[in-house]
C-alpha cells in the first residue's frame, strides 16, 4: 500500500516506454494479454509553473486533448493522488505508435504509462506503490485487467479479479520462437460498442469448450505453439460480434483455414497470428487487400523508465 511521509519530486525527465497489448487471445476472453514490441514513448519532467503542458505526436495526435482531459495525464493525476502529493504543474510529451480504436490496447498503454510516469518522478516511488498497487489503480480507470496486466508486467499474462474486486496476474514467458502478425484495418470498433454487442449469458457447452481451450492455450503459448491453431479457437465473444467486424473476421476464416492460429485482437477489429519466427514471411503473404500488416516479437517487458 501507499506509503506515508513527505514527498519529494525528480527534477529531470522521467521516460516511460509502454508497450501495445492482444488481449482474450481467442478463447481466454478478459483473462489472457499478452505484451508486442510495438511502443508508445511518454516523457514528462515536473515544473515550477502551475496546470500541465501536453504535446502529441504520432498516433491520435489530430484527436487526443492537450489538457487535464487526456487518458495519460489522468492516469497520472491518479498516481499521484495514491502517492500523496502531486507537483504544482508538469509537461508531458506522448510520442504514440499504437493504434487506437483498434485492439492493440491503447488506453491501457495510457493508464499504466501514466501511473509508471507518475511513481516514478517521484524520488521513491516504488518504495511507495508497487506494481501490485499500480495494477489495481489502473483497474479503476479500465474495467478488466486483461490489457493493463500485460501493459505492466510484459511477455503473456493471465490476469482475474477477487470477489473483493482485487485484480492480480500471473506472468508466464513465451516460446522465444513465437512472434505475432498483425493485420490492422482502416475502421475503428469502440471498445464500449463491442462489449455491448455480447449476450448477458452463454450456453455450458460454449462456457466448457472456452475453457478448455483457454487452458490449453498457457501451455500453447509457453511450450509448444504447435497446439496454438486449438488453443486459439473461439465460440464466446467472436462470431457474436462479426457485424462489427466482418472483413476482421473474414480475414481470421481464411487464415485459420489455412492451419494459421488467427484470432480478434482484444475487442478488434485488428487480426493477430500467432506463428514461428520462420512462418512469417508466409503468413504475410496470405494477407491480401488494404490491411497494414506486419511482424511483432513478443516483448518480454512491461512499461519500463529509461534514460530520457
Amino acid at each position: 500500500m501507499p506509503v506515508s511521509g513527505d514527498i519529494a519530486f525528480r527534477r529531470d525527465a522521467v521516460r516511460v516506454l509502454v508497450p501495445a497489448t492482444s488481449a482474450n487471445l481467442g478463447p481466454a476472453f478478459d483473462s489472457a494479454g499478452l505484451a508486442l514490441d510495438l511502443v508508445d514513448e511518454l516523457v514528462a519532467m515536473v515544473s515550477d509553473d502551475p496546470g500541465v503542458l501536453v504535446e502529441v505526436s504520432g498516433e491520435g495526435s489530430d484527436d487526443l486533448p492537450r489538457d487535464s482531459s487526456h487518458l495519460v495525464v489522468q492516469a497520472m493525476a491518479l498516481g499521484f493522488s495514491a502517492l500523496g502529493s502531486a507537483p504544482d504543474g508538469f509537461v508531458l510529451r506522448c510520442t504514440n505508435v499504437i493504434p487506437h480504436g483498434r485492439g492493440l490496447g491503447s488506453s491501457a498503454a495510457a493508464i499504466i504509462g501514466g501511473l509508471v510516469l507518475a511513481r516514478a518522478l517521484v524520488v521513491d516511488g516504488t518504495d511507495r506503490l508497487s506494481d501490485d498497487d499500480l495494477l489495481q489503480l489502473a483497474l479503476t480507470m479500465e474495467s478488466h485487467p486483461d490489457n493493463i496486466a500485460a501493459a505492466l508486467l510484459g511477455s503473456f499474462t493471465i490476469a482475474w479479479t477477487s470477489p473483493e474486486g482485487i485484480a492480480d496476474a500471473a506472468r508466464i514467458e513465451v516460446d522465444p520462437d513465437l512472434r505475432a502478425v498483425v493485420a490492422i484495418p482502416a475502421f475503428e470498433v469502440p471498445t464500449k460498442d463491442a462489449r455491448q454487442a455480447l449476450p448477458a449469458q452463454v450456453a455450458y457447452s460454449t462456457a466448457s469448450f472456452n475453457i478448455a481451450r483457454s487452458a490449453l492455450l498457457v501451455h500453447a503459448m509457453a511450450t509448444d505453439p504447435s497446439l496454438l491453431l486449438e488453443a486459439t479457437a473461439d465460440r464466446m465473444h467472436q462470431e457474436q460480434r462479426r457485424g462489427m467486424y466482418a472483413p476482421s473476421m473474414e480475414l481470421v476464416d481464411t487464415l485459420r483455414a489455412r492451419g494459421v492460429a488467427a484470432a480478434i485482437s482484444g475487442a478488434g477489429p485488428t487480426v493477430i497470428a500467432f506463428v514461428t519466427a520462420a512462418e512469417v514471411d508466409a503468413v504475410l503473404g496470405m494477407i491480401e487487400g488494404e490491411w497494414r500488416s506486419f511482424a511483432l516479437p513478443i516483448r518480454s517487458s512491461g512499461a519500463q523508465v529509461t534514460d530520457s
